[in-house]
């Protein structure tokens, strides 16, 4: 019998001039999707490749879901946190993961918003992770998350609460 793990991602907080995050509309792939609508929004967040580090895999996320590259590093939260999956939330990783363990990234944005493409993510390379995108506060984004990572959105917010402050010019 093969143990039952928690996938190894990476989630990516990035925060624009006026120290807002940048949150994703997910795109409904199935009936359980549009059963959860009212928390559908989230940071970009995804698994980590073999032979990448968890910094690589945020860059590579972060472009492959938003067409981001125009960012200076803030912050990193230096230890893992880890949510379990519910049962109906399991979908492809049902019997192989239990849930996910995450290494947070924070970013600066300094590009223009024009760069930001959810619908042809990594120059339309990458399959759409987002139907709409928005900067929202900081405060808010647990509220907006599916229940089950609430608790990982808490520590992210608390613990990279402190950039959200604007850059002095």
């Amino acid at each position: 019998m093969t143990e039952r793990r928690y996938r190894p991602c990476v989630g990516v907080m990035l925060l624009n001039a006026h120290g807002l995050a940048f949150i994703g509309k997910r795109r409904a792939k199935n009936e359980r999707d549009r059963a959860t609508q009212r928390f559908e929004w989230q940071m970009p967040q995804g698994g980590i490749d073999d032979g990448e580090t968890p910094r690589e895999a945020a860059l590579r996320e972060l472009y492959e879901e938003t067409n981001v590259r125009s960012v200076e590093p803030l912050g990193e939260i230096d230890r893992w946190l880890s949510y379990e999956l519910p049962p109906e939330a399991g979908g492809r990783w049902a019997g192989k993961y239990i849930g996910q363990t995450q290494r947070w990234f924070a970013f600066r944005f300094v590009g223009k918003d024009s760069e930001i493409d959810v619908v042809r993510p990594a120059g339309g390379a990458h399959q759409q992770e987002f139907d709409e995108w928005r900067w929202e506060r900081l405060s808010l984004l647990p509220e907006l998350i599916v229940p089950f990572k609430r608790p990982v959105y808490e520590q992210v917010v608390a613990e990279f609460a402190q950039l959200c402050t604007p850059p002095k010019k």
